[in-house]
């Protein structure tokens, strides 16, 4: 169970693309996948730049829902959406982001080896050593838990953290800032807080008063 207080890590889009091409390194020479298959959607910007890294022109997708916003876990990881080609007979190397529970890749390993490849090779960015999956390459061992949110997904994930510590009372940008470095050890810039707002806003989630921005209570409207 994910408790109400964790760190939150914010991946800086320059790391980002240096953990994907150690990663990349870390397979080079090791593996020489026929097919590179990123797990949609955290994998997709690591897998293709292990391509590029690596000279692979072949690459595809599936989409495994497992996580999602702000660390809110669906029950069961499943496949969502599977490959439209044949793989069998074929070196597959698998990309995601990170492994949390493995949960993910163990679903994407077991949707995989039913349409027959020769191999599954699995990599990641950040490999959580709490994961029940150990993948066969990763760029960065994780100790101790805290969630991780990468650059593609930071206006998604950081609305839901701003929701998460909206009160009733108006609150300033930075009060809702003070509230998200106390509960979640993390501190996004005010433009950042403020687009995580209009997102809020527009979807009917918070209004704003004279006095700041408040949560919009169910059934209130």
């Amino acid at each position: 169970m994910i408790p109400e207080s964790f760190a939150v890590e914010l991946v800086p889009w320059e790391e980002a693309i240096s953990l994907s091409r150690m990663l990349a390194e870390r397979i080079r020479g090791r593996c020489n996948p026929d097919l590179v298959i990123a797990i949609g959607r955290g994998g997709f910007v690591p897998a293709r730049v292990v391509c590029d890294s690596l000279m692979i022109m072949k690459l595809t997708s599936i989409r495994v829902e497992h996580w999602g916003e702000a660390a809110e876990c669906h029950k069961e990881a499943r496949v969502r959406y599977p490959l439209s080609i044949s793989v069998e007979g074929q070196d597959l190397l698998v990309i995601d982001d990170v492994t949390d529970t493995g949960d993910t890749l163990d679903a994407a390993l077991e949707y995989l080896r039913s349409l027959n490849p020769q191999s599954v090779t699995t990599g990641v960015l950040h490999h959580k050593m709490s994961s029940s999956f150990v993948p066969d390459y990763y760029a960065k061992a994780v100790e101790g838990w805290h969630w991780i949110v990468y650059p593609w997904a930071l206006h998604e994930d950081l609305t839901a953290f701003v929701e998460k510590v909206l009160s009733s009372e108006p609150e300033s940008i930075r009060d809702l800032r003070e509230s998200l470095k106390k509960r979640y050890r993390m501190d996004p810039g005010a433009e950042e807080i403020a687009f995580a707002i209009r997102e809020l806003m527009k979807a009917g989630k918070a209004v704003e008063t004279e006095k700041g921005i408040m949560k919009v209570e169910r059934g209130s409207l």
